[in-house]
C-alpha cells in the first residue's frame, strides 16, 4: 500500500529469521516482482531494481547503509568492551555507541587495518559534563607555588614528579584542603594544559627545579570553536596548597565502555559495493 508520510520507511521480511530484519531508506507507492526482476512504483514513474551501479541510489536520492547489532556475551555479568573491529572492504564510521552506563562515537577515520580488520580502541563521546567518577580523572598533588598571567599559570608541586599520564591538553581542577587535611566541596575549573615539566631537576650545580604545570585560564580550548568538553572559561586560578587534580578528554583517551551489553550502529556512504562480513570486541569481565 502507498505510504502516508514522510518519516515511512520500507521494510522487508526473511523467511530465515521469521521476522522483518531490514530497512530501507526508499518509498515505494507500489512495489512487486515479476519475472525474476523487482518492480517499484513512485511518484507514477516505474523502476527496476538491481541495475543501478551506484549503490544506494533511489530514485535519484543519494542514501547511505546502517547496520545496528549488540554484543551480549554473558549478559549477567558487567563487561568492559576494549575494542572494536569488523572484517569489510571499505572502513565504515561508528555512529552510535552505547552500553547501559556509557555512550559514544566513532568517525571511519578512528579505524585503521590490522591484518586485514579495521580496527579501534572504543572512545567515549564527547563530553558535556564533568564527571569525576570517570577513570579519566587523576590526582596530582597540592600545588607549591602559583605564579604568571591569567593565560600561562605555573604551578609547581614539591614532589618528584607529577605523573606520567598528565599530558598537554588535559584539564585542570582544583580543590581547597580542610583541617584535618582533606578534600572537600566541588572541584571549580582552572584551564588547560599548555606546557609541562614532569619531574624534578636537578642541575649539576644544585639547582632544584621542581615538576610544574602551564595553564589557560582564559580559553577558548583550541580547535575553536567546539572544544571536546564543555568548559567553563574563564577559568579559576588556584591558590597554593589547593589540591590540583585533572580529567583527560575522554574522545581521545580508550578507557573502553562498560557495561551488560554493547549496541553499536555503522554507516557506510560509499556509492560502489561494500562487503561487511564480521563485527567483533575484544570484551573482559569488569569489576568494581
Amino acid at each position: 500500500m502507498p505510504h502516508t508520510t514522510s518519516t515511512a520507511y520500507t521494510v522487508s521480511y526473511s523467511q530465515d529469521v521469521q521476522g522483518w530484519p531490514s530497512f530501507y531508506d526508499y518509498l515505494p507507492d507500489y512495489m512487486g516482482g515479476m519475472n525474476g526482476f523487482f518492480y517499484s512504483w513512485n511518484g507514477g514513474d516505474l523502476y527496476r531494481h538491481n541495475t543501478n551501479e551506484t549503490r544506494n541510489n533511489y530514485y535519484g536520492e543519494q542514501k547511505h547503509s546502517e547496520i545496528t547489532g549488540v554484543f551480549n556475551l554473558q549478559p549477567l555479568n558487567i563487561k568492559l568492551f576494549k575494542t572494536m573491529s569488523f572484517e569489510s572492504s571499505a572502513a565504515w564510521e561508528c555512529t552510535s555507541l552505547f552500553t547501559d552506563l556509557n555512550t559514544g562515537a566513532m568517525l571511519s577515520t578512528y579505524f585503521v587495518q590490522k591484518e586485514g580488520e579495521w580496527f579501534t580502541f572504543l572512545r567515549e563521546a564527547t563530553q558535556t559534563e564533568t564527571n569525576f567518577r570517570d577513570r579519566s580523572a587523576n590526582g596530582i598533588g597540592q600545588a607549591n607555588t602559583v605564579v604568571g598571567p591569567t593565560d600561562a599559570v605555573v604551578i609547581t608541586f614539591d614532589s618528584d614528579s607529577v605523573g606520567s599520564i598528565l599530558s598537554v591538553g588535559d584539564f585542570i581542577y582544583s580543590t581547597t584542603p580542610a583541617t584535618p587535611p582533606a578534600v572537600t566541596g566541588a572541584p571549580v575549573f582552572v584551564g588547560v594544559v599548555t606546557a609541562l615539566v614532569r619531574d624534578k631537576i636537578t642541575s649539576s650545580t644544585g639547582v632544584v627545579t621542581l615538576p610544574s604545570i602551564t595553564i589557560d585560564t582564559v580559553g577558548p580550548y583550541p580547535p575553536a570553536p567546539a572544544p571536546p568538553l564543555s568548559l567553563p572559561f574563564p577559568g579559576t586560578v588556584p591558590a597554593p596548597n589547593d589540591f590540583i587534580l585533572f580529567i583527560k578528554d575522554a574522545v581521545a583517551e580508550s578507557h573502553g565502555a562498560r557495561g551488560y551489553y554493547l549496541n553499536f550502529t555503522l554507516k557506510n556512504e560509499d556509492t560502489t559495493a561494500v562487503e561487511l562480513f564480521a563485527v567483533g570486541s575484544s570484551v573482559m569481565q569488569s569489576f568494581p
